[in-house]
């Protein structure tokens, strides 16, 4: 008859047991390497959780590094990413794959893209991870398709896309966010400057509107 002093004090130590608050890693290039710094996109998001009374409740890690690629991400996700065991993880890429071809005449092939990516996603999910995948957003902000590369990043948007339906995971499409965002607020067709500084990373506005777009899919992933 000991049976139910036991069980109470076993739900009592349960209940009084802190849970471990949700790992959320953002895993991706330089927009993510400013994400953690003051008015980033990831410190708005711990903005957001704070003003919600949810900030005991996630950890949010930064892994982001200037100038990579999606073979990068694969190449260091290991230490980066694996090693903090995420709860979420955000892989957030593209823009270089597509950009650096124009730069730096290397970038990513769209079959190579598919499969390092492939690849990245197996990995994250059989260490446990739930993943969430975001295209990239824009190399120029004009709204008439007339950026040098906006053919690439529409393709290499729909390439995320299509491994988000194929893996059945949450996609955060920024690239139709931001081009829906420029078409309300950008009437003189700027190649910069409405959500970004220099045609590709983030301004005060355009680091909340990502926050904004993850913040509901980080919540309903939890």
């Amino acid at each position: 008859m000991r049976t139910f002093p036991i069980l109470l004090l076993t739900f009592m130590w349960l209940a009084l047991t802190p849970s471990k608050p949700t790992r959320v890693v953002f895993f991706g290039d330089s927009i993510t390497q400013a994400g953690v710094s003051p008015g980033g996109y990831i410190t708005r998001i711990g903005d957001m959780l704070k003003k919600q009374n949810l900030a005991n409740e996630y950890e949010l890690i930064g892994a982001g590094i200037g100038g990579n690629k999606i073979y990068d991400l694969f190449l260091r996700m290991e230490d980066d990413v694996l090693a903090k065991q995420p709860t979420i993880t955000f892989v957030y890429v593209g823009v270089n794959d597509v950009w650096h071809k124009r730069t730096y005449g290397t970038g990513t092939d769209p079959d190579k893209f598919v499969k390092f990516y492939d690849a990245v996603i197996k990995k994250l999910q059989g260490a446990g991870s739930k993943v969430i995948l975001c295209t990239p957003a824009v190399i120029g902000e004009k709204t008439d398709y007339s950026n040098d590369q906006d053919g690439d990043l529409q393709q290499y948007s729909k390439l995320i896309r299509d491994l988000a339906a194929k893996h059945k995971l949450p996609l955060c499409d920024l690239r139709k966010a931001f081009l829906e965002y420029n078409l309300k607020n950008n009437p003189n067709n700027a190649e910069k400057g409405i959500l970004t500084t220099d045609r590709v990373h983030l301004n005060d506005t355009g680091n909340q509107l990502v926050a904004d777009e993850m913040y509901k899919l980080m919540v309903a992933a939890k």
